[in-house]
């Protein structure tokens, strides 16, 4: 009998902490890592299988902790858009949106339009599937899933309202839940707490808005939550040392205040919180030193709080109208409003609209994300090809109209097939490397999952190294790569308290083997492939020649680039990782 299931042999081993990285051989046995030992130190002979990883690093699997996979989830667990790219623990029921306590049509229409996955697609497999209605029962099915990589979750406060309330009642500014209600909401979170769930995400952003027919067009039910009830939640996550994700109302940027005040605790135990986002915004140049304020202030004075930072440029890709940034304005929300293109066309030619919209888009101090600069949005694709390449403000132009006017046109013209792209954030290097720096941030927000024609950051741990790596080929060196794979791997796991994130001895055995070369290429390419099991394509990334093997519990996930046929299809893989078991 072998003494390894699996030998990797002499590649530059990083155990997952700032420590210095050697040089090693890792053998791992029945899904753990069993030995660690100078490179040659381990007989191959001894092992089953034997990977050489010389001119690689191995390191733990990264964490991708903000991701919106909970409906893919259940119908494809390999989950291998993210596995392939070196991820094997991947975090669900973010932004206010897990899919636990609700009913499936509720469920499915807090999710669908907020996450730009389609209804239609998403709807019947919660009907078929979801079996359902508390937290026990989800990690139940979890655990009888054959899911590829680990997974962790919080529990959605917009799920979770309505689970209680139904969506009705948790979309009506009028209506405050009952005492019977909130101690209900209590209950079913404390029993998510039980059961290992991180703790609550929540969500202030009014311009995420609901699906269906029923209550279309609303914003999410956690919107509609007094805070006195946020925070009568939030001393179950304090009792339990768990954590709060939020998003704050970007249309009033001093409700932030309120997240600080939670997490000073203030004669209280200070609440883990980490929040929607540090970000070098285009449009507010202002976002960025306030987040570092906010930061200051709730670490210096006893918080425990952590922004979340996407380290790389945020681009983001259009369908026409079909984008969630036409939400933040009140133009851009009437014409979204109407799901029937022809009333919306209607809409986008009347005079009296386009003064609106021109209103809206030369307001330059209101709260945004997007820049609302069409000079500033190349276009990629559209039935008239003279269009493509060039961006809108040079077509109007040439036209001799208001760049605005040219926009709608374009849009009435040819609807969804006029596709473009922006980059709203994150643009300038110099101030990207000195945020992803800091130590009141999370490396993390790929959102994977949703957005699926709007955006790709699955490869978002390996543009985070070539960030690092390639400030250190140019001899300004951001971090140590240490540093770097800690960022990715064993500080988000020792922040929200999993075990997961380290392979050293005794650790459970989620490798990643990767050869640094490939992060020399473009890692911000995207192309499309095919969802499994969705019957859709969605934007993704490829990075052929940088991710060679990733194990999952001991077992190959990847091998030598390629997905293993058997990920998430038998049991052994990933698991559900319980929080405070770290």
């Amino acid at each position: 009998m072998s003494q390894y299931d699996t030998l990797i042999v002499g590649g530059r081993y990083f155990d997952g902490s700032p420590n210095p990285s050697r040089i090693a051989d890792v053998g791992i046995r029945d899904g753990r890592i069993h030995s660690v030992a100078d490179a040659g130190s381990l007989d191959p002979a001894q092992a089953a299988r034997v990977i050489d990883a010389r001119g690689c690093w191995v390191t733990p699997g990264f964490l991708d902790t903000h991701t919106h996979y909970d409906a893919e989830l259940i119908v494809a667990p390999s989950l291998s858009e993210s596995v392939r790219h070196g991820v094997t623990t991947v975090l669900i029921g973010s932004c206010s949106l897990s899919m636990v306590c609700s009913q499936a049509e509720d469920a499915s229409d807090i999710f669908t339009r907020v996450e730009t996955v389609p209804r239609e697609k998403v709807l019947p497999i919660l009907q078929e599937h979801k079996t359902w209605q508390r937290p026990k029962e989800w990690v139940g099915f979890i655990n009888a899933h054959p899911i590829g990589p680990n997974v962790i979750s919080f529990l959605g406060h917009s799920d979770l309202r309505t689970g209680v309330m139904g969506l009705h009642r948790a979309t009506d500014r009028s209506v405050t839940p009952t005492e019977e209600e909130l101690g209900r909401m209590e209950q079913l979170l404390e029993e998510a707490l039980e059961e290992g769930f991180l703790g609550l995400s929540t969500m202030c952003l009014k311009w995420d808005k609901v699906d269906g027919d029923r209550e279309w067009s609303k914003s999410l039910p956690s919107t509609y939550a007094r805070w006195r009830e946020v925070s009568r939640l939030n001393r179950l996550l304090r009792h339990y040392g768990r954590v709060h994700q939020g998003a704050p109302n970007a249309a009033n940027p001093l409700q932030v205040t309120q997240y600080l005040k939670e997490t000073l605790g203030w004669l209280r135990k200070p609440l883990k919180t980490t929040l929607i986002a540090m970000i070098d915004l285009k449009g507010n140049p202002t976002v960025r030193p306030m987040a570092r304020l906010v930061a200051w202030l709730a670490n210096g004075f006893g918080g425990n709080f952590r922004w979340q930072l996407l380290p790389t440029p945020f681009a983001i890709y259009a369908d026409g109208m079909d984008i969630v940034l036409f939400e933040e304005f009140g133009a851009g929300e009437m014409a979204l409003d109407i799901r029937d293109q022809l009333e919306r066309n209607e809409l986008l030619q009347d005079e009296g609209y386009r003064r609106t919209f021109r209103k809206f888009y030369k307001e330059k101090l209101s709260p945004r994300v997007w820049q609302r600069d069409f000079g500033d949005a190349i276009v990629l694709d559209c039935p008239d090809s003279s269009l493509v390449g060039r961006n809108f403000a040079e077509l109007a132009r040439e036209r001799g109209i208001h760049v605005v006017d040219f926009f709608l046109d374009m849009v009435v013209a040819h609807g969804r097939a006029l596709r473009w792209f922006t980059v709203v954030g994150n643009h300038r290097k110099d101030r990207l490397r000195e945020m992803v720096k800091s130590p009141h941030a999370l490396i993390t927000f790929s959102d994977a999952g949703a957005h699926i024609r709007n955006m790709a950051f699955y490869n978002l741990p390996l543009r985070f190294l070539k960030l690092v790596y390639e400030s250190q080929q140019q001899d300004e060196p951001v971090m140590s790569l240490e540093r770097a794979v800690h960022r990715l791997t064993g500080e988000q796991a020792d922040w929200l308290g999993i075990d997961a994130g380290y392979i050293r001895e005794g650790d459970r055995a989620d490798v990643t083997v990767l050869d640094p070369r490939g992060l020399e290429q473009d890692l911000e390419q995207v192309q499309w492939a095919e969802m499994e099991n969705f019957g859709l394509k969605r934007m993704v990334n490829r990075v052929p020649g940088c991710v060679k093997h990733v194990l999952i519990n001991g077992r190959a996930a990847v091998s030598d680039e390629q997905i293993e046929p058997e990920l998430g299809k038998q049991a052994g893989f990933g698991q559900f990782l319980r929080a405070g078991q770290h």
